[in-house]
């Protein structure tokens, strides 16, 4: 498969997570490798990779669907369109990095924060983890499967895409049995920085996802394949 990628981290042996990293418009996955240079020392074992979008969009950046004359009417369908190779790039990193969907975290910011929420809704169990940087659904989704944990991370001030629109994708989940946290960053417009990072990397290593519990309280355990998580 021929995408734009960059490599943050490649671990000398057998990867034991994937992170995949997804900018937003008019970025490209250099710029947002570094963002995967927070999680690097975290987790040693982690075959991290920062993706480009499909498009070209400006002299330099990237995206998965054009957001010129985008509207509330139209954006689930542009998604639509670019979703199977979306999860297809998901996959195949998956397969070459031999690391399965329950050690897969998708990291994204802005419309890649979108195209990973979306990734989810139409995939359940593409991954088992979704950071969402400043992000939204296109439409609220009306069911929702604990296998994968989201958390949404938010600027108080984001004027580009609204914290109403966070606050309203946790409520759907909640409300579908989704796994969802919110944390708002006070003072934060449409950008990511250490307390941004900070809710983030706790997430991934203190988090216990919600399956746990649900499998605890229905007599079962976790499946072998579950072990390898980001705790």
């Amino acid at each position: 498969m021929k995408h734009d990628h960059f490599i943050v981290q490649s671990p000398d042996k057998p990867a034991q997570q994937l992170l995949l990293l997804f900018h937003g418009v008019g970025d490209n996955p250099v710029n947002m490798g570094q963002i995967g240079s927070w999680f690097a020392p975290v987790f040693p074992d982690a075959l991290i990779n920062s993706i480009g979008g499909v498009e070209a969009c400006g002299p330099d950046g990237r995206q998965w669907f054009s957001v010129q004359d985008v509207s509330e009417e139209n954006r689930q369908a542009r998604i639509d369109a670019i979703m199977p190779t979306f999860i297809e790039t998901v996959r195949y990193w998956q397969e070459q990095s031999g690391v399965n969907a329950v050690a897969t975290a998708l990291i994204g910011f802005s419309q890649g924060a979108i195209m990973s929420l979306e990734s989810v809704k139409a995939q359940p169990g593409l991954a088992s983890r979704v950071i969402a940087f400043n992000g939204r659904f296109a439409t609220l989704p009306e069911t929702s499967s604990t296998l994968t944990t989201i958390h949404l991370i938010h600027g108080g001030e984001d004027r580009v895409i609204e914290l109403s629109h966070a606050v309203a994708a946790q409520e759907a989940l909640i409300r579908a049995g989704g796994d969802v946290t919110l944390d708002i960053v006070d003072e934060l417009g449409h950008a990511i920085d250490d307390r941004s990072m900070q809710f983030a990397l706790d997430h991934l290593r203190y988090s216990v996802p919600k399956h746990y519990f649900d499998e605890a309280l229905s007599g079962g355990k976790p499946n072998d394949d579950d072990i390898v998580e980001f705790m």
